[in-house]
């Protein structure tokens, strides 16, 4: 029988009704930003970073949590000794300041929000100074301070040897024609960025196979990849920041981006607004994918509704200036391709890969 992310304990339909109900309840707040100076632009609820609108700027907040990832760090360093507290600190800022520059906005301050079962957890110093070190190396990737945090110690919610990491960031919009807004058209390219492996989503289930595995995470990944299973899992995730600015500094539109984790590939039609997304480019799957479906086993479909498969960014363009986006991308260290076009077909929402034989139709993804 093969595995779904749902098997792991994780359902995207309950918590993505929990997250509309706080969209439907937060949306009766907005008119408190007067008082601010501020007031809440269309079309920012739902999306993956809230913004603010003043006369001359935009101001965007994101919260994000790592999620179960540091559990795999955990594990491998009690089978192996070694320590990959670094790369999960870089996970963390990551999927923190991927969602911010969804909107155009760039970093400008991020806080850690560290909780832990017992503060003994900070007694182990490597581990501590490997979490230190790593968060400080993501902020200076996204070009952001780190502005603070905060570290509570919760007894009998958090379990005693673990740790819970998540934070927030800010940034601002200014000059406010910077704003990526959704402005999709017919025909428009969409521009894959390539992503380090899994990532920050879908660790739940990964979990569920390495305690399926005699090694644990200690399997080879094959497939021409030298590592472990738990080596493949914790390779930090690509911050995508410098993709955005880049794009900025040289004057190229983007019509949208979408920061691709949690839904896997379904997340590409995060636009309220309804498209077809046909992918005709997909690469082959990284080998730690194979490794997973195989290990699984999941079938192709969940695969690609779950994971992100290589891609951890995309950008819809037009397709003028894709061959210029793609170069702005990988002249800034990213790996980028032309993976596909936009089509509106009336009402119809759905991503399709047609070379997979894979569709997605809109109500698969359910996140507003």
């Amino acid at each position: 029988m093969s595995l779904s992310y749902e098997s792991s304990g994780v359902s995207y339909d309950q918590l993505d009704a929990f997250k509309r109900a706080c969209q439907q309840a937060a949306k009766t707040t907005a008119p408190l930003l007067a008082a601010h100076g501020y007031a809440e632009p269309a079309n920012t609820r739902g999306e993956s970073c809230y913004l603010m609108e003043a006369a001359d700027h935009f101001l965007a907040h994101v919260e994000e949590g790592l999620g179960t990832k540091n559990l795999v760090a955990d594990a491998v360093q009690q089978q192996s000794g070694k320590i990959f507290y670094r790369e999960v600190a870089i996970d963390t800022v990551a999927t923190i300041v991927n969602d911010l520059v969804t909107c155009g906005a760039l970093p400008t301050s991020v806080a850690m929000h560290a909780a832990v079962g017992d503060s003994a957890w900070f007694a182990d110093a490597p581990r501590m100074e490997a979490l230190v070190a790593g968060w400080a190396e993501g902020c200076r990737e996204a070009g952001a301070v780190w502005g603070g945090g905060e570290t509570p110690t919760l007894k009998g919610i958090v379990n005693p040897g673990t740790i819970v990491l998540a934070g927030s960031a800010v940034g601002r919009i200014a000059p406010k024609s910077q704003r990526i807004v959704g402005d999709v058209q017919d025909g428009d390219a969409i521009i894959f960025l390539a992503s380090s492996g899994v990532q920050t989503n879908g660790l739940s289930l990964c979990r569920l196979i390495a305690d399926k595995l005699p090694q644990g995470y200690a399997t080879p990944v094959g497939h021409g990849d030298a590592r472990t299973y738990g080596e493949a899992l914790l390779a930090p995730s690509v911050i995508y920041v410098k993709f955005v600015a880049a794009c900025q500094e040289r004057g190229l539109k983007l019509n949208y981006v979408a920061h691709v984790t949690g839904h896997g590939w379904r997340k590409l039609m995060r636009l309220e607004e309804p498209f077809v997304y046909e992918i005709t480019a997909p690469r082959e799957p990284l080998a730690v994918f194979k490794f997973l479906q195989e290990a699984g086993p999941i079938s192709e479909r969940e695969m690609y509704a779950t994971y992100n498969m290589g891609v951890g960014f995309a950008a819809y363009v037009s397709p003028a200036n894709a061959e210029a986006v793609v170069a702005a991308a990988r002249e800034s260290g990213y790996d980028a391709w032309i993976a596909g076009k936009v089509t509106k077909q009336g009402d119809r929402k759905a991503v399709e890969v047609p070379s997979l034989g894979l569709t997605f139709e809109g109500d698969t993804l359910q996140v507003r």
